[in-house]
């Protein structure tokens, strides 16, 4: 009896890792982008010579907004137009705000005592603040901006480039079959799966893929798969990865059969010898004298190739062009009083304002004009009161664009004091208007994102379903931002997360909805940084993948970026580095 329990207790421990992952969600590590630092016509601080700068890079928390140190680049002798060697490696997400800040100073070389805090020993020469979307999001992902910090003084340039790493962009196709698992079913043969974790830096190891069952046979032979080399070893091709078999379960308690180690490096040499694998359970190795294995695991087949990658296109020259909708249905309650979801507090934005905020903030670096079409729907428009479910906030029908996220705010607050809040709530007019835009320029150099925000239930069920199938073909994504109390089913439905939206039984050819509630995100505390940071990741993650997925149907490939710029000034055999 001891020993069945201790196999129960055994099976539990096994199975906690293998029950959590989800192979949608499986986090996958960053992509990883490289940052060159140049600079021109720096303050020149030395009597006798010039100026020798280093550069420090801070990055910042999202909680704290503290400054934090991150590297700095070495310091270069004698010269005001620096073409550093040392890059920052930064993780790069889509998804957040990544505030930046580059500090320059001459170092004083009679104390080469770096260690100190860099302002104690050196002169200050100046700093430029950005974010990492504004690098890569920049033409050709270069961004020159001037350094300031010194009050009345002109302290030059600087110039970064990002390059993403090229281990970034490669995925792995591999086929697996067994040979002689051990049976763990009583009553017919095993049911065996696989699950491959990579290792991390600190020795423990993260799920990162999970083969499909093959039902009743001890000779297994699994589908291909394919997976981002970066999911399978983080671009470190000696790194363990390990891979356990397990006998599935239709409750859910599978057995474990037992693991194997390898690496992408040997796995990369394709089927051979070397990838045969003895399947080893360790419990029954020390159990039994004469164990030997619990089966083997063939590697049948191994091919790489490159992807392109979601900033391949932004670094090509793709635009991201972000128009907002925002709900003015009488659901939303007066302006005028407090209780309503568009009550404008003097001190504080409300629900409309902060979801547009944070989801605009990261998106406006994508975009090059900084020029976004607002519209309202669900009021009555001055000066005959008629219904209207797609009017510009500005008011001006030929150029509903606004300047910038805070010319969104202004149009947004001054809607409010000239519209009458109606009704019905209908989507499909906004979403044909962005999908009429996004069907002018299918060759790749533009992509649409439009975010509505809505305080719920929506009237035009069947026309939105089939303005979104339509949607789905052409170079755009939605995001619907839901605010109040309402009951939002409906737009649960068409996130079509877990099926698929469809119209007149056309099935979406791409997911391209995104939903999520506000008050999901409203932290008791009213941190609202954080939780708009929050909320924007959420929304905004699944964009890249809905991007590259618009771009591969249609066999787009990026355009090359244009050649690494020199910029004037010096040419490098004068640099001393």
């Amino acid at each position: 009896m001891e020993m069945m329990e201790r196999d129960v207790m055994d099976k539990l421990e096994d199975m906690s890792s293998v029950y959590d992952f989800d192979p949608i969600t499986g986090n996958i590590p960053a992509t990883k982008v490289e940052i060159t630092v140049s600079c021109r016509n720096l303050l020149d601080k030395d009597t006798f010579s010039k100026s020798d700068p280093l550069c420090v890079l801070y990055t910042q928390g999202v909680e704290t907004k503290q400054w934090r140190e991150f590297g700095r680049t070495e310091v270069i002798d004698n010269t005001l137009n620096p073409d550093f060697v040392r890059k920052y490696i930064l993780d790069y997400f889509f998804e957040e705000k990544q505030n930046l800040r580059f500090d320059l100073y001459d170092v004083d070389s009679k104390s080469p005592d770096l260690s100190k805090h860099p302002a104690e020993l050196n002169d200050f020469l100046g700093q430029m603040f950005c974010t990492l979307g504004e690098i890569v999001g920049s033409p050709a992902s270069r961004l020159e901006k001037p350094l300031g910090g010194i009050t009345g003084k002109k302290c030059g340039t600087i110039i970064l480039s990002a390059e993403e790493l090229s281990n970034c962009r490669d995925s792995a196709t591999m086929q697996f079959c067994a040979n002689k698992l051990d049976k763990k079913d009583f009553f017919g043969k095993s049911d065996p799966f696989m699950v491959f974790y990579r290792s991390n830096e600190d020795g423990t190891f993260t799920i990162c893929h999970k083969t499909e069952v093959v039902k009743n046979t001890l000779n297994p032979v699994w589908q291909p798969f394919t997976i981002p080399v970066r999911a399978l070893c983080n671009g470190d091709y000696d790194r363990t990865i390990k891979v356990e078999v397990y006998d599935w379960d239709r409750d859910g308690s599978h057995d474990f059969i037992g693991d194997f180690t390898t690496s992408y490096r040997e796995l990369a040499r394709g089927q051979s010898q070397f990838n045969v694998y003895e399947v080893i359970n360790t419990k029954k190795k020390m159990k039994k004298k004469k164990y030997v294995h619990s089966g083997t695991v063939t590697l049948l087949s191994f091919s790489v190739e490159s992807e392109f990658t979601f900033l391949d296109y932004i670094k090509g020259g793709t635009q991201i062009n972000f128009t907002v909708a925002i709900d003015f249905t009488a659901s939303n309650g007066n302006p005028s009083q407090s209780t309503s979801l568009h009550y404008m507090n003097p001190y504080q934005l409300n629900a409309y304002a902060m979801a547009l905020k944070a989801v605009g903030e990261i998106i406006q670096d994508y975009d090059s004009d900084k020029m976004f079409p607002a519209l309202g729907f669900g009021a009555k428009l001055p000066p005959d009161g008629r219904v209207s479910h797609e009017f510009p906030l500005n008011g001006n029908m030929e150029n509903p664009y606004c300047n910038g996220i805070e010319g969104i705010l202004e149009a947004y607050h001054q809607s409010l004091k000239t519209v009458q809040l109606y009704g019905p709530t209908n989507f499909a007019p906004v979403v044909n208007h962005v999908a009429r835009y996004a069907a002018a320029v299918q060759d790749g150099s533009q992509y649409f994102v439009l975010l509505i925000i809505t305080d719920g239930v929506i009237s035009d069920m069947a026309q939105t379903k089939e303005a979104i199938v339509n949607g789905a073909k052409l170079p755009m994504s939605i995001i619907i931002v839901g605010v109040g109390q309402a009951e939002f089913d409906a737009m649960v439905e068409l996130d079509g997360d877990d099926i698929r939206i469809s119209s007149r039984g056309k099935l979406a050819e791409r997911d391209i909805v995104q939903f999520v509630p506000f008050r999901d995100y409203m932290d008791r505390t009213g941190n609202h940084v954080l939780s708009m940071a929050r909320l924007a990741k959420d929304v905004l993650a699944e964009i890249p993948d809905q991007f590259i997925s618009y771009m591969k149907s249609r066999g787009i490939k990026p355009n090359p970026a244009p050649p690494p710029y020199t910029p004037p000034g010096l040419t490098h055999h004068h640099t001393q580095i």
